[in-house]
């Protein structure tokens, strides 16, 4: 992109890493709805009152913006038609590159890793970027055989209008982040708006339960060649594994969509066996962080709502599950009576009686101050019960922010806390 007139709205990582692509060939002007204390970006921010007499061909604006409830809200209003993200700046830039792009609401973080890992063992240049990882407009030494794995939001898909990717893969679909997109629908509609912008040379995966949700949303002709993802043609893959990480159903769902596009991929799976072996999940997500012989403890601070927990609730363990934090809007909390009996929840934190009001009548529960509280009271339930096959379930159900800068900061607390308690379980 060459001397376009361009407004970076939103001065996050993706809006900082925009100015700094685009500054060099452009005239680039800046603005948040926030003080921005950045030298570089200061001398190309612009007030409110001189956007409107600048024709701007672009306006980039970051994930975090809602242009229903922004500061710019009127602005954009007007400008609708020039809203673009920095996914579509790459893809103008590299329409040539083999990409492969993860959404869903849960799993992509891990999908997209696991893949990332297998295809460098197979090809040469391989990056992982978007959600996770960098930035995607910070990749530099691009050639045209360099491969991209990108994880991408649907704070990311929805306001981009060129962005198109090689492989697409929608693992699932659940209500989330309805504070932003308000339904279901409208949710579903900027997970699947890429699909829409496919050729008949592009390929979309998706889990075969929401095919039907897809068709009905996308209301068009899909030119793209399209695969059901289903599990359960993986079943003799899963029986192989030893890997703990992946015997929840959650993994095994995500383990499919693996093995679905490494298949496409002619990669050899020997390869790919060997990298789900070796992979122990990421930081707060589902991560091991404690296993003896009686107890293990997950963290899986980045669960923010009940469909990224649930999946751990169906485990045969005797299950202590800490929860608490901010409710997603909308999110549907069902256990079904059979696994009820082997949990009790320990809600902490200032939405104790939003979480008290779901379970009362369903599952035991307990109510504590703080994560703190909740720990030592789950230790000293284990140690008087006697019991093993225990799980220390560390997955809120909820956003961070009523206490921690993000599920990263809560999951990293965890794991302090833990490791000064964790002496108490190994006797």
């Amino acid at each position: 992109m060459v001397g376009k007139k361009i407004l970076i709205y939103g001065l996050g990582k993706s809006g900082v890493s925009s100015f700094f692509f685009l500054k060099k060939n452009n005239f680039v002007r800046c603005y948040d709805d926030y003080k921005i204390k950045h030298k570089a970006l200061e001398k190309n921010l612009i007030k409110k009152d001189k956007l409107y007499k600048t024709n701007f061909d672009f306006i980039i604006i970051s994930p975090g913006i809602n242009i229903q409830k922004c500061g710019l809200k009127i602005f954009l209003s007007k400008h609708k038609k020039k809203v673009i993200t920095d996914l579509d700046i790459f893809f103008l830039q590299n329409k040539e590159n083999f990409t492969i792009t993860v959404t869903g609401t849960n799993g992509k973080s891990t999908t997209a890793k696991l893949l990332y890992l297998i295809l460098k063992k197979v090809f040469k240049d391989v990056r992982l970027c978007g959600n996770i990882g960098n930035p995607i407009l910070n990749e530099r030494k691009i050639s045209n055989n360099t491969i991209f794995v990108i994880e991408a939001s649907s704070y990311q898909l929805e306001y981009s209008n060129y962005f198109c990717s090689k492989y697409f893969v929608v693992l699932n679909i659940t209500p989330d982040h309805l504070e932003r997109h308000v339904s279901i629908s409208r949710y579903a509609r900027a997970k699947f708006s890429l699909v829409r912008r496919q050729s008949t040379k592009d390929l979309t995966f998706i889990n075969y339960k929401i095919f039907g949700l897809m068709k009905k949303i996308v209301n068009k002709k899909i030119l793209s060649k399209v695969f059901k993802v289903n599990k359960s043609r993986y079943k003799k893959n899963y029986n192989k594994l030893k890997n703990q990480y992946f015997k929840n159903k959650s993994n095994e769902e995500n383990l499919s969509f693996v093995f679905s596009i490494c298949e496409k991929l002619k990669i050899n799976k020997s390869i790919i066996l060997k990298q789900i072996e070796k992979f122990h999940g990421l930081n707060y997500r589902q991560e091991i962080i404690f296993n003896n012989i009686k107890t293990i403890c997950i963290n899986d601070s980045k669960s923010t709502s009940f469909s990224s927990s649930k999946h751990f609730l169906s485990l045969n363990k005797n299950i202590y599950w800490m929860v608490g934090g901010v409710p997603k809007q909308g999110d549907i909390f069902k256990i079904k009576n059979k696994n009820a009996n082997n949990i009790k929840a320990y809600i902490y934190g200032k939405n104790k009686a939003f979480f008290e009001r779901k379970f009362i009548g369903k599952l035991k529960f307990t109510k504590q101050k703080n994560i703190k509280a909740s720990l030592l009271k789950v230790i000293y339930d284990i140690k008087n019960s006697g019991k093993e096959n225990n799980l220390i379930l560390f997955s809120p159900a909820a956003a961070s922010f009523d206490t921690f800068k993000n599920f990263e900061d809560r999951g990293d607390y965890f794991n302090k806390i833990f490791s000064n308690l964790k002496h108490e379980l190994q006797h």
